[in-house]
């Protein structure tokens, strides 16, 4: 048995069986390689941060510091790791929640390391690896409501016009810009569109969201005059015979785009138009989600659209949309 095979065995599970992403699947990875090192006595390495971005489960050994392929001194053989993960109770749960908040993390940072616990202690049990679950009896802490940031139209149109679509990664640029905005698809899914997922005769794209779930998105005249411009000037490339040719969106090399590059596309306009650095590529989808609902869609609606499994999630935008609430109600009720 390979050293942390049952971990390993529970990513593969999130990859092939319930078709994660592969960052989230590294970010359970890492909660994960984090709590083994805790139940190790290593509080040193359970402190980490970046320590953890790689996945316990594909490490050969592991030092006497927790830590996957560090200078080891003592090595820790997988049946003591296993073991220990297969025998924690909770009380030890509850006593690493408590490390967890001494190390300074966010709230939503602990429920998500409380999420991948539940989730892989689940696993455990249809699996029969252990008897009972170890959190059951835990809530998760009640989190701060942040509402999302979002975009006012005239940055949304600043953003928009800055690329130069001209040239062929200018016109790419654009095109991605108003295809997040005219759909608020996220941005892993605007990577992942193939030239067979665009339909410009019905103005619908269909994107491949969460868990591989598909649906359909329409698409506005600016989103689609700015692809088919994009499209034109990649066909005329001489270089375009050896681009991905199912991608719809390539880097210079002709391959498919990847999501960091589209957030380092979007920091560079971000600087040229003179808008909030912290703007994220998420913003824009929220954005697209607080517009729509102050422009009179319905909640139902936008949760569609968004790819939002529960309405609650989509609920959160209703805060954001007060203002036009106030004035339809000023409007429309005769007391007001």
């Amino acid at each position: 048995m390979k050293e942390n095979s049952l971990i390993g065995e529970f990513l593969n599970y999130l990859k092939f069986e319930r078709h994660f992403s592969p960052h989230t699947a590294k970010c359970y990875a890492a909660d994960l390689a984090q709590f083994c090192a805790y139940l190790m006595g290593d509080t040193e390495a359970a402190t980490g941060r970046q320590n953890f971005a790689a996945s316990v489960a594909t490490s050969t050994t592991m030092s006497a510091g927790g830590a996957p392929g560090g200078s080891a001194t003592t090595v820790i053989s997988e049946p003591t790791v296993q073991q220990k993960v297969r025998d924690a109770d909770t009380e030890q749960i509850k006593l690493f929640l408590a490390f967890l908040g001494t190390q300074s993390y966010s709230k939503s940072t602990i429920a998500r390391k409380l999420a991948t616990l539940r989730s892989f202690y689940k696993f455990c049990m249809r699996r029969g690896y252990v008897q009972t679950h170890p959190l059951a009896t835990i809530r998760t802490p009640k989190q701060e409501k942040r509402l999302p940031k979002f975009l006012e139209m005239e940055q949304i149109t600043a953003l928009l016009n800055t690329p130069d679509d001209t040239t062929l990664l200018g016109s790419r640029d654009k095109a991605m810009l108003e295809l997040l905005f005219s759909t608020g698809v996220r941005v892993s899914e605007l990577v992942d569109l193939n030239f067979a997922d665009i339909d410009f005769e019905n103005q619908i794209i269909r994107v491949r969201g969460k868990g591989k779930k598909q649906r359909t998105s329409p698409m506005g005249p600016t989103a689609i005059a700015a692809i088919q411009k994009y499209l034109q000037l990649r066909r005329a490339d001489a270089r375009a015979a050896s681009f991905d040719p199912n991608a719809l969106f390539v880097n210079k090399h002709g391959q498919r785009l990847s999501t960091r590059s589209v957030r380092r596309k979007l920091d560079k306009y971000l600087s040229e138009a003179g808008l909030d650095p912290s703007i994220s590529p998420h913003t824009l989808r929220h954005s697209f989600a607080t517009h729509m609902l102050n422009n009179g869609a319905d909640l139902r609606s936008v949760q569609e659209l968004l790819g939002h499994q529960s309405l609650s999630t989509t609920q959160i935008y209703t805060h954001l949309t007060t203002p036009r609430l106030k004035e339809a109600y000023d409007d429309a009720h005769p007391r007001a």
